[in-house]
């Protein structure tokens, strides 16, 4: 713990020659906390807030970890301070709640883990991190197409419970094969966007309530990609889109590279 009783929040690190941070660019703790600023040694540089011990020591952080709302509030400003840096150059994301007692233990993990951290910028270095998502599209109601409603009519059975069994029969095949081939598009999108990245990594689906979307997510992918191919990589998910009828597609980025550094875990595309 410092000597004023707080702590020093770890953003992330990049080189050492990170810009000083403009006034107005609030970290964790709100914007009336410690505004970030940055450690230089073993020619890197982190960048850190000081934070404090009230709402961010072990007791009051262990709690403060089981708030959604804490929690997705100060992963917002972690962010927001990484974004900010990730537009200057390359920056390794440190995982959400890295905090020091003082800022010779920032300088101390600077140095026993120069190599590493060298090796990550170098990786990350114009590339950007993006996400694609991808969720299962209802099919269209079978039993309101004429087909369906013609064969109910001169089927064997009739009546309107039979004609009910018929629709949903109909209505459960469509929807199992839609979810075959929205599964298939997905491993199939997931492969040829990968044509265009350096690198790629799968995540699990997302529930629902995570996601924010009804439609059951089936894919869940971040793609580093080149700077210089960032277009091309965005044309492909459109055509992508076009070319699977089954799944709707969502891009979102350029993020900071958290799934490509090994120390990200921050809010970024899953």
């Amino acid at each position: 713990m410092t000597a004023d009783g707080g702590w020093v929040w770890m953003y992330g690190v990049t080189g050492d020659n990170a810009e000083p941070f403009a006034d107005g660019v609030a970290g964790v703790g709100g914007v009336g906390g410690s505004l970030p600023r940055t450690i230089t040694a073993a020619r890197l540089t982190a960048v850190v807030g000081d934070v404090g011990d009230r709402e961010y020591g072990e007791a009051a952080l262990r709690r403060n970890l089981e708030d959604l709302d804490w929690l997705a509030r100060t992963a917002r400003a972690h962010h927001t301070v990484l974004e900010v840096v990730a537009k200057r150059g390359p920056v390794v994301p440190m995982r959400l709640a890295t905090l020091f007692a003082s800022d010779a233990g920032v300088t101390g993990t600077l140095q026993e883990r120069a190599d590493d951290f060298r090796e990550a910028l170098s990786v990350i270095s114009a590339r950007s991190e993006w996400g694609v998502k991808a969720y299962a599209v209802r099919p269209a109601d079978p039993a309101g197409e004429p087909g369906h409603q013609a064969a109910g009519r001169e089927g064997p059975a009739t009546g309107p419970g039979a004609a009910y069994l018929q629709r949903r029969r109909a209505q459960l095949t469509a929807s199992k094969d839609a979810r075959a081939e929205a599964l298939a598009s997905a491993r199939t999108v997931y492969a040829e966007l990968g044509r265009f990245a350096v690198l790629s990594r799968l995540y699990p689906p997302q529930a629902p309530d995570l996601a924010g979307q009804q439609a059951p997510m089936v894919l869940n992918a971040a793609y580093l990609v080149a700077d210089e191919r960032v277009g091309e990589f965005a044309a492909a998910v459109d055509d992508l889109t076009v070319r699977h009828r089954f799944v709707q597609l969502t891009l979102t980025g350029p993020w900071p590279a958290y799934s490509f550094t090994g120390d990200g875990d921050g809010p970024g595309p899953r």
